[in-house]
């Protein structure tokens, strides 16, 4: 079951996004306002949180690495030890940095439900092989065998077809009855539903310690999105479209695309650049930025670029 342990001081990651030879990006929502930071032996590296729709985040730029090297680390927010669990039957988290002298493996799968793993749910759904992936790797971490890093291709929440739990959450809320009814709403929906998806303590622990790239597809935001201008007009002229599509881009770049980004290519983000600039000791809130970029790449998809290399 996924595991959302609402108490703890990283309430979804930490996750190792972008690795390169010499850097790397490590991700996670907190459950507090704050600083995130990394320790690797003597070394640390930190970063402040920003807000959006009222959760908080922290994206941590490491740099200094040596190609080729394996990584283990530790994560504080505020000062006190986060990550790894003191409870963990998971070992320690660690994360290995490319070395392009030699091939890069990669793990790849798409359309991911996020369902119990109940014989029920496995009838339905088969097993989730991205869960199976993780406990073999937690057998044995270290195992050469293993890819260097997982892409993860399109459809990582589905917004359109929730299950059990995310429909408990959005009856508690707002209510079934009323549109878009079992389908998500808004940015705070989708926040609730990647909790879901990346929760489940296998899953979790594995994006802890390999490095990820992700990128959406229609699910992430609606079956058949944008298949043609018919249903783009037809959507748009929906009552409950504006906001869901305005969540499903803002909290894209949030939980899938920041991390996506080699630091070369995150220097020059406008997005970042505003994170990145922050100096008041208050935490920034990105909510307002965050909703008028999603609303701009909705009505003109040219203005950015949401894939990455």
């Amino acid at each position: 079951t996924n595991d959302l342990r609402t108490n703890e001081p990283i309430q979804l990651g930490p996750m190792v996004r972008y690795a390169g030879e010499r850097e790397a990006t490590l991700w996670a929502q907190t459950r507090d306002a704050g600083e995130l930071t990394v320790r690797i032996g003597e070394k640390s590296w930190s970063a402040p949180t920003f807000a959006a729709h009222g959760h908080h985040y922290a994206l941590v730029i490491l740099d200094g690495l040596e190609p080729g090297q394996t990584y283990g680390y530790r994560v504080e927010v505020n000062g006190e030890q986060a990550w790894p669990l003191a409870d963990s039957p998971f070992p320690d988290p660690f994360f290995k940095t490319l070395l392009h002298s030699r091939p890069t493996k990669m793990a790849f799968g798409s359309c991911r439900t996020s369902e119990p793993h109940d014989a029920k749910s496995n009838r339905k759904n088969g097993i989730d092989s991205l869960r199976a992936v993780a406990h073999e790797i937690a057998r044995d971490p270290h195992d050469e065998r293993w890819p260097d890093l997982v892409v993860l291709l399109g459809d990582q929440v589905y917004a359109d077809e929730t299950s059990e739990a995310m429909q408990e959450y959005i009856e508690a809320r707002r209510g079934l009855d009323a549109p878009p009814g079992e389908e998500l709403k808004d940015y705070v929906e989708y926040a609730h539903l990647y909790r879901l998806a990346y929760s489940e303590p296998a899953v979790r622990w594995m994006l802890s310690t390999m490095p990820s790239a992700m990128i959406f597809d229609d699910h992430d935001v609606r079956d058949d999105w944008n298949t043609s201008q018919t249903w783009h007009e037809k959507m748009n002229a929906t009552p409950w479209w504006h906001e869901r599509i305005v969540g499903a881009l803002g909290s894209y770049w949030i939980y899938q695309h920041a991390g996506n980004l080699d630091h070369d290519t995150l220097a020059h983000d406008q997005i970042w650049n505003i994170i990145a600039a922050h100096q008041d000791s208050t935490e920034l809130d990105l909510t307002t930025v965050i909703d008028r970029f999603a609303e701009q790449v909705d009505d003109d998809p040219a203005t950015y670029r949401f894939s990455f290399v």
